[in-house]
């Protein structure tokens, strides 16, 4: 089609070729020797006509190879002024770059649709040439995930986080990993994914890590709820009966202690009844206040603004903090800042942790409380309550919203398992950040 003409002006020319060389060869049967002057030269014109022409055909293919080879698809060869033998040539040369050029910017739509798709996704990604651990693209997400802005090599990595980087090259392809990572001095879980793809003859590793700690407290929370229910349903079945006998036995005891005068031994047994009785009720009420986590299923949501939310728990806790020499600090730079909660709960949540942060800062010279709100980076709100008191231990982080775990001897376990529950069922969350010696600061976002 493209290149009819030209096959054609080759055949024609390969013709005229085998035309001479015949004559020539009639010539020398004949022994009309006197015509070879015409024919030998006209032999060498044709051959020379042939050469030329395909030195021209060679010389378009070379730069038409050439513009491929560096992928120059924008170089136009000239249709009109080509001679004519050529003009078919450059005709399929520019089809083949018109060609090549809307496959490219076909690839390069793609790529950078790609591109922004996983730009977007909240899931970081990382890729890595095998061999030489140079590192091919990284996401947006990936650098906010581990405040990294640029990673020349994998091995770089290792100088930021070790752990992180061991867990990384141990990682077998298609294997997943659950990991915690602490990012702002919180304890973050991300759930770690490798695979491999080859490309140009090299192996790539690619790492997706996601974060998955919502993910994880809201299972972790529905577990505990239904492991609460079977545990208290089966403790006050077994207590409440004990708790009674026990009552039972001591009016007897008591009914003959009176006609027999009584004696050291009664008093003893009624000691012991008393004890048990005592217990038994300790255990019932120790057990009805984890029904607490179970009970709250339902909102009653009021849009209230912060600045009240923050004056009424100040007016409450200042004559505890007053009597302790604590400083509450309160910052609020918007006054007309908002959240729709159920004041109840979110005071009891806000009421708890100002006890416990109450418990930390007081041994501390001088002790301070920070109560603040602010809108995140998506602006959703978010309530702050910081301390400079002893801070906690990595390994602590982990365990203090767990059910029934304290580090107070006094303390039941309660209180920050049903905070968390409460910021769920407020469809937010719950952190903590912390440092040793240092203080600690929870946050709660909506």
């Amino acid at each position: 089609m493209i290149f009819k003409g030209y096959e054609l002006r080759i055949i024609l020319r390969i013709a005229l070729l085998f035309l001479t060389l015949l004559a020539v060869a009639f010539i020398i049967v004949l022994h009309l020797y006197e015509y070879l002057l015409i024919g030998l030269p006209l032999v060498g014109l044709v051959v020379a006509d042939l050469l030329r022409y395909q030195k021209k055909a060679h010389t378009e293919v070379k730069q038409f190879a050439e513009s491929v080879h560096y992928r120059d698809f924008s170089r136009h060869f000239d249709v009109g002024r080509a001679p004519t033998e050529l003009k078919p040539l450059r005709i399929g040369f520019n089809e083949i770059n018109t060609t090549f050029k809307e496959i490219s910017r076909e690839r390069e739509t793609q790529y950078h649709y790609l591109q922004k798709i996983l730009e977007l996704v909240d899931t970081g990604i990382l890729s890595y040439e095998e061999e030489t651990g140079r590192i091919g693209w990284m996401n947006e997400s990936f650098k906010k995930i581990f405040g990294i802005p640029y990673l020349k090599t994998i091995d770089s990595l290792q100088k930021r986080d070790e752990s992180l980087y061991n867990e990384i090259t141990k990682l077998k392809p298609g294997d997943s990993k659950v990991v915690s990572i602490q990012r702002n001095k919180q304890l973050v879980k991300i759930l770690l994914t490798l695979s491999v793809i080859r490309s140009d003859d090299k192996l790539y590793r690619l790492l997706a890590f996601q974060n998955i700690s919502e993910a994880l407290d809201e299972t972790e929370s529905k577990a505990w709820q239904k492991l609460l229910n079977v545990m208290t349903h089966e403790i006050m079945n077994s207590v409440a009966p004990i708790s009674s006998l026990a009552d039972t036995l001591k009016n007897r005891l008591k009914a003959y202690s009176a006609e027999t005068s009584g004696s050291a031994d009664l008093d003893d047994l009624e000691l012991g009844i008393d004890t048990i009785k005592r217990r038994s009720e300790g255990l019932l009420k120790f057990t009805e206040s984890y029904r607490n986590l179970n009970k709250i299923t339902r909102l009653n949501l009021k849009k209230i603004l912060v600045r009240d939310l923050f004056e009424n728990l100040n007016n409450l806790m200042q004559p505890t903090l007053a009597q302790k020499n604590i400083e509450l600090n309160v910052v609020l730079r918007d006054m007309q800042l908002a959240i729709e909660v159920d004041l109840n709960l979110i005071e009891q949540v806000l009421i708890n942790l100002l006890v416990n942060a109450i418990e930390a800062v007081k041994d501390c010279p001088e002790p301070a409380i920070t109560l603040s709100a602010e809108l995140s980076s998506h602006s959703k709100p978010i309530l702050k309550i910081a301390d400079n008191g002893v801070g906690m231990p990595l390994d602590l982080i982990e365990k203090i919203f767990i059910p029934f775990f304290s580090t107070r001897k006094s303390g039941s376990g309660i209180g920050l398992s049903l905070c968390k529950q409460i910021m769920m069922l407020h469809k937010g969350n719950i952190q903590v950040q912390s440092v040793e010696s240092e203080g600690s600061v929870f946050i709660l976002s909506f």
